[in-house]
């Protein structure tokens, strides 16, 4: 086997081109837009049920037995359809995750062409996508060629409109370029991108820190609002035993 040349090998990476694909980034806004009508109508069946117990607590010393119980299961029957359409939004077979694949299946299929026509024309023996459980632990830089996958998805969808012969020798220079060169045009772009990283990692510091906020001023809302239900449950059990210890000494 003396002689024999080395496996030629490359790896992809499926996430950080699926961030750089305009069409899946626009059915994604357009998937979370959908996801955000579902968390809407969900947040607002579980406000109704919360409304419903703070009421029937409020009136269960007005109520009858019977009317107390048809509350109780009134309650029960709007949580259950919570749940339910919880399930179905979101549920492992949910409607998120299936919309979440249909979404992805079309963007692979590219990637697909664009790899065949990668590994004949650079005579690639593997090429293997980190992001899967392909059992890849190491992988050099150099070898990572997302770029130039990312480059023949653009010029195959007609995304470039070329209008000069310059632009076209521009993007045949870019769909040339050796994974080494690409190494040293995109260490320049994540320079260009480290400043706007760090301010997007202040921005959401500071939602946490609102959302954090916000969580432990609601926490101490129920709790303060569980003490005086339970406060008011109290005297009224105590002013039924004081009345039924009353009627037996009479």
């Amino acid at each position: 086997m003396h002689g024999q040349a080395p496996n030629r090998i490359a790896y992809i990476d499926m996430e950080y081109i699926l961030a750089n694909v305009p069409e899946y980034q626009e059915a994604s806004a357009q998937l979370e837009m959908r996801v955000q009508e579902w968390r809407n109508e969900l947040e607002k069946d579980q406000k109704k049920v919360e409304n419903m117990k703070i009421a029937l607590e409020q009136e269960r010393p007005l109520l009858t037995k019977e009317l107390i119980e048809e509350r109780l299961a009134n309650i029960q029957f709007e949580e259950s359809r919570i749940a339910e359409y919880q399930q179905k939004r979101f549920g492992s077979n949910g409607d998120f995750i299936l919309q979440k694949k249909r979404l992805i299946q079309p963007v692979q299929d590219q990637v697909f062409n664009a790899l065949q026509e990668i590994g004949e024309q650079r005579n690639y023996d593997y090429i293997f996508d980190r992001t899967s459980n392909v059992g890849m632990v190491f992988s050099a830089e150099k070898h990572n060629i997302s770029d130039q996958v990312l480059r023949i998805i653009t010029r195959a969808a007609g995304r470039q409109q070329l209008s000069s012969r310059d632009e076209i020798e521009q993007m045949e220079r870019e769909e040339n370029r050796t994974v080494e060169q690409d190494a040293v045009v995109n260490e320049r772009q994540e320079a260009a991108k480290a400043v706007q990283t760090e301010r997007e990692k202040l921005v959401e510091q500071r939602k946490i820190e609102r959302d954090s906020i916000r969580a432990a001023k609601q926490k101490e809302f129920d709790e303060r609002r569980a003490k005086v239900l339970e406060e008011r449950q109290r005297k009224k059990d105590s002013t039924e035993a004081a009345r039924n210890q009353k009627k037996g000494n009479n």
